[in-house]
């Protein structure tokens, strides 16, 4: 079956262009022709053209970002059989590696983190740490936004920033549901800071981890020219900065987030609202509330089967004793005490529920703490079963067969024999009939188990068919530690130490190779392999040097400051169209080269240069970007909005606290 979504984007993409799209063509068209008179050579004629159309398929989303990066790439390799008629001796990219992009250590990386990410999630692990944030943020944009990018930004520091970030989406998915936020809201904060973690410390990118060689190798021309060589950095030398920069897009998106970040349903979308579902079905207006029974209350003492029916409500979790929640099969039965300090979760009418917390003086919590995780919509909620002919259970009640403990099923409407009967109506004493319908609420985990169950035919199809595996936590959890160790502690290839952990996860069955595979977002993983050979003709037909060159002739006689702004500028433009590390290897020797030509330490604009190529957030060609991208509905106009503040944020705390520190 087709998914509309799909559908849509597929027709907006076969659309003629708009009038902006084609005046924008042909103004980018015409800058690529100017260039062409003044680059010296053909080589760089070319790639400046290609590089000017993949901006131009970007900014107005001609087609999507991963079609159009790998339109790209099909150019780029068609310019080897092109190549006499182009004026060229030979093609722009080597066809023997215009596919490398596939099998790149950063795309394989990426690959495996998402691997990983699934795997953490399908043992409950992930769900455990967002019940921890809501519970800590509630379930305002304001706090929530908070935690999550400082808690991403800090472990991005000490590991690859990709990988930081998918491990979080899963997390942020769960809150998501359980908030009722968009993904959108809070996925591109908490990617941002991801990147400037990154910038924390000497190990937190790869162009940062980079810089020290490069000095070392810069080190070697300076005893030539009698110039004093450069001091290595250690691992917190940019940390003042990094921290600086993080705290800075905190702030930047609780304070500007309501104007900057869009409000998408995404990829992921949100749990089906079962309350609302039941109240336009059966025409009452059920509501879902936690409550909590006070020392001196009358309801200590009493039964579930004493107080239900009288007061017209169902419980259906409970917390006892601190942390022993009942819910699901086995979880509660008509005759469990009510104790006190006890959190109960209940589903009744409105006014039932009002009438009951007065009546035995129970406190009723705004939002749910105790029952954060076990009666979110992606845990539980309303279900639809009926009874088919030849079940066992026709011509017993509910009441007969223990429907609650034995099944996890709380009954609170029967529809039977054309007439909807509810909760206080003695439904649970009915005789069950073929063909009635039972509606109750049953954790999700429960009803997979009842669709198996030849007693009963499941009608409610649309709910998070989500089978964990919290048996599986400890390989789950050795198999991260060693991918993390391998990634910390080795100089074992970032690829090999991820796969490491992902194929660990799918060996020791925390993960089928199916969902492997689904775990894994397949227009991200085109998006940065297309790319690859862009950066690649970038780099090596001299274009990137070219650009260098002539923006810092420009700015050659200026004070040291600005030369130095110059430097960050064009790392972070480089950084958007090639790798960051490309960029850095490119860039660290003109950096160093300038200084020295200026009076400047040569060391401090090199550190420039590998902290600046970490300010990627115009467009997603950053791996974090394009991560976050699909899972969070956005387009290349909602990073170039929220991004572009971002960026000239960077640029100005980055120069400040540059300046201070150093």
């Amino acid at each position: 079956m087709s998914n509309p979504a799909d559908e849509a984007t597929t027709a907006a993409s076969l659309e003629p262009l708009s009038r902006k799209q084609l005046i924008a063509g042909i103004l980018f068209g015409i800058a690529a022709l100017y260039l062409a008179t003044v680059v010296p050579t053909v080589e760089i004629a070319w790639v400046t053209g290609i590089l000017l159309f993949t901006i131009y398929l970007f900014a107005f989303e001609v087609v999507e970002v991963d079609v159009a990066a790998a339109t790209v790439m099909v150019l780029l390799g068609l310019t080897s059989l092109l190549a006499p008629l182009m004026g060229l001796d030979r093609g722009l990219v080597d066809t023997q590696h215009l596919f490398d992009g596939f099998a790149s250590n950063a795309v394989i990386s990426i690959i495996a983190v998402m691997i990983i990410g699934a795997g953490l999630d399908k043992t409950g692990l992930m769900s455990k740490v967002a019940s921890f944030i809501l519970k800590i943020g509630g379930t305002t944009e304001t706090r929530i936004i908070p935690i999550i990018s400082a808690t991403v930004g800090v472990i991005s520091s000490f590991m690859q920033n990709v990988g930081a970030t998918a491990l979080f989406l899963p997390v942020v998915s769960r809150i998501s549901a359980r908030s009722g936020l968009p993904m959108s809201r809070l996925l591109m904060p908490m990617g941002f800071c991801a990147i400037l973690g990154g910038t924390v410390t000497m190990v937190g990118s790869s162009p940062l981890i980079l810089l020290n060689d490069l000095i070392l190798t810069s080190n070697e021309g300076l005893k030539m020219q009698g110039v004093a060589e450069m001091q290595t950095w250690n691992l917190f030398s940019v940390t003042p900065i990094g921290l600086a920069l993080v705290v800075t897009g905190i702030i930047y998106f609780v304070l500007a987030g309501r104007l900057v970040l869009p409000t998408t349903k995404g990829e992921g979308g949100k749990a089906t609202d079962s309350i609302a579902y039941l109240q336009k079905t059966y025409g009452v207006e059920y509501c879902m509330k936690e409550m909590v029974i006070p020392k001196d209350s009358e309801l200590v003492g009493k039964t579930l089967n004493d107080v239900e029916g009288v007061n017209k409500i169902r419980v259906v979790a409970m917390v006892r004793g601190g942390n022993d929640l009942a819910i699901g099969p086995g979880g509660i039965a008509r005759d469990v005490p009510f104790e006190a300090s006890s959190a109960i979760g209940i589903v009744a009418a409105k006014e039932s529920c009002s009438a009951f917390a007065a009546k035995y003086g129970l406190r009723t919590r705004e939002d749910f703490d105790a029952f954060s995780d076990a009666l979110a919509p992606t845990k539980a909620g309303i279900a639809e079963v009926v009874i088919p002919p030849g079940s066992a259970l026709i011509g017993k009640s509910a009441r007969d067969v223990w429907m609650r403990k034995r099944y996890g099923l709380s009954m609170v409407a029967l529809h039977s024999g054309g007439k909807t009967r509810h909760e206080g109506e003695g439904i649970r004493d009915l005789p069950l009939q073929a063909g009635d319908t039972i509606v109750g609420h049953i954790p999700w985990e429960a009803l997979i188990r009842l669709e198996k169950d030849r007693d009963f035919v499941v009608v409610t199809t649309e709910y998070p068919h989500e089978e964990l595996r919290p048996n599986k936590v400890p390989a789950a959890g050795v198999f991260f530690t060693i991918a993390l160790g391998l990634v910390l502690f080795t100089d074992l290839r970032l690829s090999v130490a991820l796969l490491t952990g992902a194929m660990g996860m799918i060996l020791s069955r925390v993960l089928t190779i199916e969902e492997a595979y689904q775990a894994v977002s397949w227009k991200t993983v085109f998006l940065l392999a297309s790319l690859i050979p862009l950066g690649l003709a970038v780099e090596t037909t001299g274009t990137a040097k070219w650009i260098a060159e002539q923006v810092l002739s420009v700015v050659g006689a200026a004070p040291g400051w600005v030369i130095q702004a110059s430097v960050a500028v064009l790392a972070t433009f480089f950084t958007l169209v090639m790798s960051n590390v490309g960029a850095t290897v490119l860039l660290v020797p003109l950096a160093v080269n300038i200084a020295i030509g200026v009076g400047a330490d040569p060391a401090v604009f090199a550190l420039t240069v590998a902290i600046a190529t970490s300010n990627s957030f115009l467009i997603p060609t950053h791996q974090v970007n394009a991560l976050i991208m699909g899972p969070g509905g956005y387009g290349v106009p909602d990073f170039m909005r929220a991004g572009s503040v971002m960026t000239l944020l960077f640029l100005v705390v980055m120069m400040l606290m540059m300046n201070l520190v150093f």
